[in-house]
């Protein structure tokens, strides 16, 4: 049986993710894709579906 565990933690990487995809996107659109992987990754720990 699993142990409930907060993803408090991977929605703060996600947002911190997502500021970086923003930051990317806005000053050097060539690069965004490079902050893609640690959105989506984060982003799906935290509704935990992984």
């Amino acid at each position: 049986m699993e142990a409930n565990q907060s993803t408090t933690k991977y929605w703060v990487l996600t947002f911190i993710w997502l500021a970086i995809l923003i930051t990317l996107v806005v000053f050097y659109r060539q690069f965004f894709w490079l902050a893609l992987p640690g959105t989506t990754t984060y982003f799906a720990k935290a509704l935990r579906l992984f």
